[in-house]
C-alpha cells in the first residue's frame, strides 16, 4: 500500500514537471506525459504498474465525457450534427473495416480479429488533439467538430468492439441484428441521459448548497454511464446527452456560488485525470515489452506500421468526401457553405488515438468460453499501443507545422477578434438592460438617493472598464487601467495582512475581505482584452 502511494506521488510530480516543461518547449503536455510514463516504467526499482481496463472504462471515462459535454455548446453541437455524426459514426465504422481488410489480406489476420483491432484503434482521442488545437488558435468550428466527434466516437467504437468480441467468443454474428441493436442503444441512451440530466438539475436546485450540488454533479456522470453500460449499452451516448442537457438548461438553475466552486473543482479533477491517464498509458510500455519477447519483433513492427498507416489514410479518404458530397444538395449548400480545403485537411490530420483504445485492448478476455486462449490478444494489445504512440507523437508534433503551412490559424485569429468584439457589445447591452430595469425599479419603489447613486455608480464603473474597441491604442488604455487596479488590490492585501499581524482584525475577517479581493481580481482577468492575436 505504501509503495503504491509513493508511485502515486511520483506520478503527480511527473505530471507537474511535464506540464512546466511543456510550457517551456511549447509542446503538447500529453506528448511529454506519455514519454515520461515510458521513461518511468523502465527506471530500476519502480514496480510494474498495470492499467486496469475498468479504471478507464468505468471510472475515468464518465467524468471526462461529461465535463466535455457540459462545456460544449448545444447550439453549436446541433448546427454541426451532420459532420459530427459522419465522423463519430461513419468514419469509425469505415476505419474499422479498412483495418480489418488490410490486416486480413496483408498479414493474414482472421476477419473477426481484424475487425476487433479496427474497432479498438478507430476512435480518435478527444483530449490530446484538442489541447494542441486550442493552443494553435484554430477556427472555432474545427474545434467544435473535433470535440463533438471525440464525445460520440467512443460510443460507436465500444459498441463495435462488443459486437466483435461476441462474434469471436460465440462464432456467430448477424449484421441485421447488430444494426437494430445499435439503433436501439442510441435512442434509449439519449432518452436516459436527458432524464438523468433533468433529475440531477432538479435535485441540485432543491439542495441549494454548493457542497451538496458539486457532490451531485460528480455522481451524475456515473449514473448516466453505469446503468446503460450494465444493461449492455456503451454508456457514452447517455453521458453525452446528460452533459448537453445540463449545458443548455443549467445556467438559470445553478447558483453563482456553486458555479464558481464547481468550475475550480472540475478543472482540477479533469486536469489530474487526463494527466495521470497519459502517464499510466506510458507505464504500460514495460509490461508490453516483457510480453513482446514471445513474438518476432519484425511482425509486431510491421503490423503496427500497417495499422497506423491505414487509419491515417482512411481518415483522409473519409473526411474529404464526407465534407463536400453532402453539399451537392442545394439545401445543405445554402445552409452551410463549403469550408476551405485547408480546414478539412487539418480536420483529417487530427486523428490522434488515446487511452480509451488501450483500455479497450486491455479489457479483452484472456480465454474463450471453451478455455482456449483468446486469439491474437497480445498482438492486438501491442499494435494498439504502437498506434497510440505513433499518432500522438507523429501527428501531435506535426499538427502545429501543418497549421502554419496551411495558414489556418489566421482565420482563427480573425474569428477570435470578432468574438471578443461581440462579447464587449453583449456586456454593454446587458449593462444597459440592467440600467433600464433600475429606472423601472426606481419608479415603482421608494428608494433613497444614496442607494440609487450607489447602484448607478456600480454600472458606470463596470461600463468604463470595457474598452470602446479592440484598436491597440484604445485597448492599451483599458489594459493600463486593469494593471493599475491589480496594483491597488495588491496594496489592499498587504494592508489587510498588516492589520491581521497587529491583531486589529481576526483571521475570519481577513478571509472574507480576501475573498472579495480574489473575486475582483478574477473578474479583471476575465475582462482582459490586451493579449489579442491581431
Amino acid at each position: 500500500m505504501e509503495a503504491r502511494f509513493q508511485i502515486f506521488l511520483i506520478l503527480l510530480a511527473a505530471l507537474a514537471g511535464s506540464a512546466l516543461l511543456a510550457r517551456r518547449v511549447n509542446v503538447a503536455p500529453a506528448i511529454l506525459l506519455l514519454l515520461a510514463g515510458i521513461a518511468l516504467a523502465f527506471v530500476p526499482g519502480v514496480p510494474s504498474l498495470e492499467l486496469p481496463p475498468e479504471l478507464v472504462l468505468l471510472l475515468v471515462l464518465p467524468p471526462l465525457i461529461y465535463s466535455a459535454s457540459v462545456a460544449m455548446s448545444w447550439r453549436e453541437f446541433k448546427f454541426n450534427l451532420r459532420p459530427i455524426i459522419l465522423l463519430a459514426v461513419g468514419c469509425v465504422i469505415f476505419s474499422a473495416f479498412a483495418v480489418a481488410a488490410a490486416t486480413h489480406y496483408l498479414i493474414g489476420l482472421p476477419w473477426n480479429s481484424g475487425f476487433l483491432l479496427g474497432a479498438i484503434v478507430a476512435p480518435p482521442d478527444v483530449v490530446a488533439p484538442l489541447a494542441i488545437a486550442r493552443k494553435l488558435g484554430l477556427p472555432r468550428r474545427i474545434l467544435v467538430v473535433l470535440e463533438g466527434e471525440g464525445l460520440a466516437n467512443d460510443a460507436t467504437a465500444l459498441i463495435l468492439y462488443r459486437f466483435a468480441v461476441l462474434a469471436i467468443t460465440t462464432g456467430t454474428f448477424s449484421w441485421s441484428k447488430a444494426s437494430g441493436t445499435f439503433a436501439a442503444i442510441v435512442a434509449c441512451e439519449v432518452l436516459f441521459g436527458a432524464a438523468v440530466g433533468w433529475l440531477s438539475l432538479r435535485a441540485r436546485h432543491w439542495a441549494r448548497d454548493p457542497q451538496v450540488e458539486i457532490t451531485l454533479s460528480l455522481i451524475t456522470p456515473y449514473i448516466a454511464y453505469w446503468v446503460p453500460e450494465h444493461l449492455g449499452g456503451s454508456g457514452v451516448i447517455a453521458t453525452v446527452a446528460c452533459g448537453l442537457y445540463m449545458s443548455w438548461n443549467g445556467p438559470l438553475l445553478i447558483s453563482s456560488a456553486t458555479r464558481l466552486q464547481g468550475i475550480f473543482f472540475w478543472d482540477l479533477v479533469i486536469y489530474l485525470i487526463e494527466g495521470l491517464l497519459f502517464l499510466l498509458t506510458g507505464f504500460q510500455m514495460r509490461s508490453l515489452f516483457e510480453k513482446s519477447k514471445a513474438f518476432p519483433l519484425d511482425d509486431i513492427l510491421a503490423a503496427t506500421a500497417l495499422v497506423a498507416v491505414i487509419i491515417i489514410v482512411a481518415r483522409f479518404a473519409w473526411v474529404f468526401p464526407a465534407t463536400y458530397l453532402p453539399r451537392l444538395w442545394r439545401r445543405v449548400r445554402e445552409r452551410d457553405p463549403s469550408p476551405p480545403w485547408q480546414w478539412v485537411f487539418v480536420l483529417a490530420f487530427t486523428g490522434v488515438r488515446g487511452a480509451v483504445s488501450l483500455a479497450a485492448a486491455l479489457a479483452l478476455p484472456f480465454a474463450l468460453p471453451g478455455g482456449e486462449a483468446f486469439p491474437y490478444r497480445d498482438l492486438i494489445l501491442f499494435v494498439s499501443f504502437g498506434v497510440i504512440f505513433i499518432t500522438l507523437i507523429g501527428l501531435g508534433l506535426g499538427l502545429p507545422l501543418v497549421v502554419r503551412w496551411l495558414g489556418v490559424a489566421q482565420a482563427g485569429r480573425a474569428e477570435h477578434v470578432a468574438e471578443l468584439e461581440a462579447e464587449i457589445a453583449a456586456r454593454r447591452e446587458a449593462l444597459g438592460a440592467a440600467l433600464e430595469s433600475l429606472d423601472a425599479i426606481t419608479d415603482d419603489r421608494e428608494l433613497s438617493d444614496e442607494v440609487i447613486k450607489l447602484l448607478r455608480a456600480r454600472h458606470e464603473t463596470r461600463a468604463n472598464q470595457l474598452p470602446d474597441s479592440l484598436d491597440p491604442e484604445t485597448n492599451d488604455v483599458s489594459a493600463a487601467g486593469i494593471d493599475l487596479t491589480r496594483e491597488l488590490i495588491a496594496k489592499e492585501r498587504k494592508f489587510i495582512h498588516a492589520l491581521l499581524r497587529d491583531g486589529k482584525i481576526t483571521d475570519e475577517t481577513r478571509r472574507r475581505i480576501e475573498r472579495d479581493l480574489d473575486l475582483e481580481e478574477a473578474s479583471l482577468a476575465n475582462r482582459e482584452y490586451r493579449r489579442i492575436p491581431l
